[in-house]
C-alpha cells in the first residue's frame, strides 16, 4: 500500500506540473543532435505542445505525438503530415517503429466507462497509416521497446498497484513481467543485438539507469548520480545510450518544463559525458529516436513565451 501510495503522489505531481507548464506559453523545438560535430539543428518548431520524436527506418522522417495524433516530419521537404491512427486519436507518447520499418505501434488512452477502466492500451499499425490491431487487453500499458526480431514488445504496466516492464508478443497473447522491485521501472528498449533491455529504475531510491538480461535476469544498475535519469536509447550500432536527465532530484516523477540535461553513456568504456542542457522533460526523448546510421539522434525542448 506505502509503494502505491508513493507512485500515485509521484503521478500527482507529474500532472500537475505539466498542466501548470502548459498554461503559461512556450514554445516546441523538434531538434536533431548530431555526434560528430555536436551541432544542434531546429527541423521543426511550433507554439503547440508536441513530444517524443521517432526516426524513421530509412531516415526520411520524424514521427511525433501531437493533440492525441500523430505526425510525420519528412526532412527533406519540411512538410508535416498527420497519420491515419483511425480510432486512436487520445495516442500518448509512447509510440514506435517497428525494425523492419513497416509498422509502428502507438499507446491509445481509452475512455473509462461502465465496461472498460479505460487507460492507455498498445496497437500496432501499418507505417502508412490504418486500423490499430490490439496487442495488450490489460490497462495501462505503455510502450518503449520492439525486439531487433519484430517479434517481441517491451513495455511499462501497472497491475496490482506497481508499475513494472512487460513483454508480450506483437500480436498479443500472454504478457511476461520481467521486472517485480519497489518504485517505479520505466523506459525499457531493447539493445541492438536483442541480448538487454536497457531501462530506468527507483530501485535503489534514486532513479537510476539499468540493464538486464532480455528474459528479465541479472538486472545491473549503470548509474549513480545525484541525478534522475529516465528513458536509456541504445543506439543501432550498440555503442551509445541516450538519456534525460533531471538536473535536480524528481523521485519517480518525470514531470515536463524542467532544467535536463541530454547525456551519453558509452558502452564502451562506461563514460557518461553532458552534451546539452535546456528545458524540457516529460516529452523530450520518451522512446527510441536515434538516425539510422547512429550519428543523430531527435529530441524536443521548451521555451517559455
Amino acid at each position: 500500500m506505502q509503494r502505491l501510495l508513493l507512485l500515485l503522489t509521484s503521478l500527482i505531481l507529474t500532472f500537475a506540473t505539466m498542466t501548470q507548464a502548459q498554461d503559461r506559453p512556450f514554445r516546441s523545438y523538434l531538434q536533431v543532435f548530431d555526434l560528430n560535430t555536436l551541432a544542434v539543428d531546429t527541423v521543426y518548431q511550433s507554439d503547440d505542445h508536441f513530444e517524443a520524436p521517432n526516426w524513421s527506418r530509412d531516415g526520411k522522417f520524424l514521427m511525433f505525438n501531437q493533440g492525441g495524433h500523430l505526425q510525420k516530419l519528412w526532412l527533406e521537404s519540411g512538410e508535416v503530415e498527420e497519420v491515419d491512427t483511425g480510432f486512436a486519436d487520445n495516442c500518448n507518447n509512447d509510440h514506435g517503429i517497428s525494425p523492419d520499418g513497416t509498422r509502428i505501434v502507438i499507446s491509445h488512452n481509452l475512455p473509462e466507462t461502465d465496461d472498460h477502466p479505460g487507460g492507455s492500451s498498445i496497437y500496432t499499425l501499418p507505417i502508412e497509416g490504418g486500423e490499430p490491431q490490439p496487442v495488450t487487453e490489460l490497462t495501462p500499458s505503455y510502450w518503449h521497446g520492439w525486439s531487433p526480431d519484430g517479434e517481441t514488445l517491451a513495455y511499462v504496466a501497472e497491475r496490482g498497484g506497481q508499475y513494472d516492464i512487460y513483454t508480450i508478443p506483437v500480436g498479443g497473447g500472454e504478457e511476461t513481467q520481467l521486472t517485480n522491485s519497489p518504485g517505479l521501472d520505466d523506459g525499457p528498449d531493447y539493445s541492438p543485438d536483442g541480448r538487454y533491455i536497457y531501462y530506468n529504475s527507483f530501485a535503489s531510491g534514486r532513479m537510476e539507469l539499468w540493464r538486464m538480461d532480455a528474459d528479465g535476469s541479472h538486472p545491473v544498475q549503470l548509474t549513480d548520480d545525484p541525478y534522475s535519469n529516465w528513458f536509456p536509447q541504445p543506439s543501432p550500432d550498440g555503442n551509445y545510450l541516450v538519456f534525460i536527465a533531471y538536473q535536480e532530484d524528481q523521485g519517480q516523477a518525470h514531470p515536463a518544463m524542467k532544467r535536463v540535461a541530454l547525456r551519453l553513456y558509452d558502452l564502451r568504456n562506461d563514460k557518461i559525458a553532458t552534451l546539452r542542457e535546456f528545458r524540457g522533460g516529460q516529452g523530450t526523448i520518451n522512446v527510441p529516436s536515434w538516425s539510422p546510421d547512429s550519428k543523430r539522434f531527435a529530441f524536443v525542448s521548451y521555451v517559455y513565451r
